[in-house]
């Protein structure tokens, strides 16, 4: 088993991180101090930047900043250094509090320190990253994998790793007791009798496998058990890769229930920071559109009395946020406004369909009341379009995973629409690719894909041939 250079040095590499990190913490001061009032480093300021590297190492060390984060990627490592930084300054600031020492500081070299600090540790942890990424690529510095389970999900992180040499992992084999021993490939040798899980023990024991992935079936839980007892006779770092697959994830998260672990299978991306992130959008994109489009709106409003007995706006029941039932407004396009158990889909040469309805529906103009829905919360700029409650009620039960598009608020653009499933949908097949589309955006939300979907909408999203 080849260690590669740097291996028998990971210790020093911890060690060099660490002074690295120091000595970001304390020249950022100095630099601070020179840039905003050109003084020299030293007295009272030297002893808060050593306060400043202890507290930062206490922090980091409980938040395991100094452990292996070869598997985690970048972002996450600079992350968890700003967050790190971050509970660094607080408790200095609170330290300077309980002194009465905090008007000795400069304010504004504090806050330049605050500033720099974090830019410089975390060009730290990418530099150093990219460092040793390049050192796996060319084959030093690195560690040995093996599969317990040859499983379609073992194959896929094999695959992977096989994908990305920058992590370093050297794949040495499978093991399975369910396999014959020709069955199972090695990299290294040929040698007789690898393949099953004894000898799997027996190579972690003697130390010849760093990382074991265990990729058996959700079902062989008994097997899995009695092969993770075996393996914690050894110093193998040891993974359980859940074959989740078999579900359809919808922000999967791990969280803990009071110490115990547990998987999110169908989750709201809007938790947290993104709920708020996600509000802040739509109330932000709204008052802009409302404000543009006012007048517009009242020119439409006129046309749609004079052009048609019955009310201006069409209020209709539609599933919301979590299958609440919610009132979508819409300028009336139709000589009736239908909300029963029975509702049929506009089609092409609707007779239901006034001239003037013809027109706004065409062009989407119908759809403008309901940037107050999202002022009011119920609905979103973008995201799955509302469909009637009836509608809801037929297709939940023909397409599968339908109403996980409830788990975040109807949208009066979204995904599905711009991606061509806008309209009439007379088959089941259509309905089923909208959903698809919906369920993808819910799946892979970002700020940026809504920003996306919103200038998409504004090119190209108002005229549609399927709109009827």
């Amino acid at each position: 088993m080849s260690s590669g250079l740097v291996r028998p040095h990971s210790s020093k590499i911890g060690f060099l991180h660490r002074a690295l990190d120091a000595a970001v913490v304390m020249v950022s001061l100095a630099m601070a101090l020179q840039f905003t009032h050109g003084l020299e480093f030293g007295g009272q300021y030297a002893q808060a930047g050593v306060w400043g590297v202890l507290i930062f190492m206490m922090i980091g060390g409980a938040r395991h900043l100094y452990s292996s984060w070869r598997l985690v990627p970048i972002h996450e490592a600079v992350s968890a250094t700003l967050v790190t930084w971050f509970w660094t300054a607080v408790a200095l600031v609170f330290l300077a509090f309980l002194s009465k020492s905090s008007s000795e500081y400069s304010r504004l070299a504090t806050l330049v320190w605050f500033v720099l600090a974090p830019v410089g540790l975390a060009t730290v942890r990418v530099m150093l990253r990219l460092t040793l990424n390049s050192l796996r690529a060319s084959g030093r510095n690195t560690r040995t994998l093996a599969i317990a389970g040859k499983t379609k999900l073992g194959k896929q992180v094999v695959e992977k790793v096989q994908r990305t040499p920058w992590l370093g992992m050297n794949f040495i084999g499978y093991f399975d007791d369910r396999l014959a021993t020709r069955d199972c490939k090695h990299a290294a040798n040929d040698a007789a009798g690898i393949g099953r899980f004894e000898e799997l023990v027996t190579l972690a024991r003697e130390g010849k496998v760093d990382y074991i992935y265990i990729t058996l079936p959700m079902k062989a839980e008994n097997r899995i058990v009695e092969l993770v007892n075996e393996l914690s006779d050894t110093t193998a770092s040891v993974y359980l890769v859940p074959n989740f697959f078999i579900f359809d994830l919808l922000h999967g998260k791990m969280s803990s229930l009071d110490g115990i672990p547990v998987l999110s299978l169908h989750e709201s991306p809007f938790y947290g920071v993104d709920g708020w992130v996600k509000r802040v959008e739509d109330l932000v994109v709204a008052s802009l559109i409302l404000g543009i489009i006012a007048l517009p709106m009242a020119v439409i409003a006129l046309g749609v009395k004079l052009t048609s007995p019955g009310p201006v706006l069409f209020k209709q029941r539609r599933y919301g946020l979590n299958g609440a039932v919610v009132e979508v407004w819409k300028f009336r396009s139709m000589s009736v406004c239908e909300d029963g158990d029975q509702i049929m889909q506009a089609s092409k040469g609707d007779m239901r369909i006034t001239p003037f309805g013809a027109f706004l529906r065409k062009t989407s103009l119908d759809e403008l009341p309901q940037f107050f829905n999202v002022l009011q919360g119920t609905m979103s700029v973008v995201g799955p379009r509302p469909h009637a409650v009836s509608h809801n009620e037929q297709y939940r039960k023909l397409i599968r995973g339908y109403m996980l598009r409830h788990k975040v608020k109807p949208g009066i653009t979204g995904w599905a629409q711009i991606s061509g499933w806008r309209g009439e949908t007379e088959t089941l097949d259509k309905m089923e690719m909208r959903v698809k589309f919906d369920l993808e955006y819910v799946q892979n939300w970002s700020l940026w894909l809504d920003i996306k979907i919103i200038f998409m909408t504004v090119f190209k999203g108002f005229v549609n041939k399927n709109a009827y």
